[in-house]
């Protein structure tokens, strides 16, 4: 079941990071529009569909890899004061009533527009080029079986919470600035603000050249008095 797991996150991870190049493209072109419109006066008529297009691509497949990673905003004010073994059960009963019947739904009525949109080949009518967006409809399906896909695999870790009170460890990642200077000790060089502060953390011995440092100091300190 473990295997099962990793594997339905890798499949994840790779179509995420894959996609997430998206944000490049969208952001080569409307740093492109904003030149060619306020410095040399000529607007591009697909800037503004190519932005929408990629934010929206982005949003939809990296939907599934930050499912995988536990990224998206929950209300866990009291959850987390629960046991995993709790809280494998509560969510393995949401995943059944809430999260399969719409994804199975996205995935139907996604292959509906996209369907319809191909028939006609459409185009965009937000702007004058006339952009096609035909293909993009399949994005949605696409994005609808990753869920689906990555549903079966938080199932499984719900299952082996429930089984063993603990949850499985998840795939490294990048992680949350916050958590990482709060590891780190750095919250005291953030709690005294613009302050000149030594952090000492415990258990470690300061090296002789901060002691020569904190000498000087109180030397210089007592000069002055």
């Amino acid at each position: 079941m473990e295997r099962y797991i990793h594997t339905c996150d890798m499949i994840s991870a790779w179509f995420g990071k894959a996609f997430a190049w998206s944000i490049l493209v969208m952001t080569f072109g409307v740093g492109y529009e904003v030149f060619v419109r306020y410095v040399l006066r000529a607007p591009t008529p697909w800037a503004f569909d190519l932005s929408y297009m990629m934010y929206g691509t982005l949003f939809m497949m990296a939907g599934a890899y930050t499912l995988s990673r536990d990224g998206h905003v929950r209300g866990d004010v009291v959850y987390r004061l629960l046991k995993p073994r709790t809280q494998g059960i509560i969510e393995l009963t949401l995943y059944f009533l809430f999260f399969f019947p719409g994804v199975i739904a996205l995935v139907f009525a996604g292959w509906k527009y996209f369907a319809r949109s191909y028939r006609y080949l459409e185009v965009s009518v937000m702007s004058p080029a006339g952009v096609p967006i035909f293909h993009l409809k399949f994005i949605i399906v696409a994005a609808g079986l990753l869920l689906f896909i990555q549903g079966t695999a938080q199932v499984c870790r719900c299952i082996l919470a429930i089984k063993h009170n603990r949850w499985p460890a998840r795939e490294a990642d990048v992680e949350e600035m916050e958590k990482k200077l709060q590891e780190g000790g750095a919250q005291e060089v953030l709690r005294h603000g613009s302050e000149a502060v030594d952090i000492v953390q415990p258990g470690r011995d300061r090296s002789g050249r901060d002691a020569a440092r904190d000498a000087a100091r109180n030397a210089d300190g007592g000069a002055e008095r």
